[in-house]
């Protein structure tokens, strides 16, 4: 694809994108809208109240049924209802807030000067790219312990490029080291 092209495409792609705004929920279909609704619903404290009085009910109403089997099974259904239900709107709320915090960090990788854009959407590396991050940043917090200023930001390649003039520079003053 020519580059003309791809500015074409990006450009294409970047005007589709609107701000976030409280009322950008045009465009969500009625199931994203329900599930959001229950979602924060769920979370409110008449829910809670609602739940609590549920098993206040139940529980006094024990007497009333023998604590037969039949009682006991209302409760344990409800419940695992409930539960299942709550489990797939949990995960939805929490893939949507995942999503939006790493698109936020990204933008942050992004427009900092002097960041490591190799950062732009690590959630997407494997585990071994991951793991070979992890090892770049903990060689950075090492070379940092050598520096006199520790307040200094570095990228991994540009800390270890400046140890190695420091050492260089010791060597030749001072002899071995």
């Amino acid at each position: 694809m020519a580059s003309g092209e791809a500015n074409s495409k990006t450009n294409a792609e970047t005007a589709q994108l609107k701000p976030a705004t409280a009322g950008s929920a045009k465009d969500e279909t009625l199931t994203e809208k329900i599930a959001a609704r229950a979602v924060q619903w769920a979370g409110s404290t008449l829910a809670f109240t609602i739940a609590a009085l549920t098993i206040l009910v139940w529980a006094v109403t024990g007497p009333l049924f023998k604590f037969s089997d039949t009682w006991q099974l209302v409760i344990n259904t409800g419940t695992t209802i409930v539960t299942f239900l709550m489990v797939f709107l949990l995960q939805r709320a929490q893939n949507k807030d995942s999503q939006a915090i790493h698109l936020k960090l990204n933008e942050l990788v992004a427009a900092t000067s002097g960041s490591s854009n190799r950062l732009i959407a690590a959630e997407c590396l494997t585990e071994q790219e991951m793991g070979l991050l992890t090892t770049h940043y903990k060689r950075l917090v090492e070379l940092a312990k050598n520096e006199e200023d520790l307040t200094k930001s570095h990228s991994v390649e540009e800390a270890a490029g400046r140890n190695r003039s420091k050492r260089q520079a010791r060597t030749s003053k001072g002899g071995k080291r």
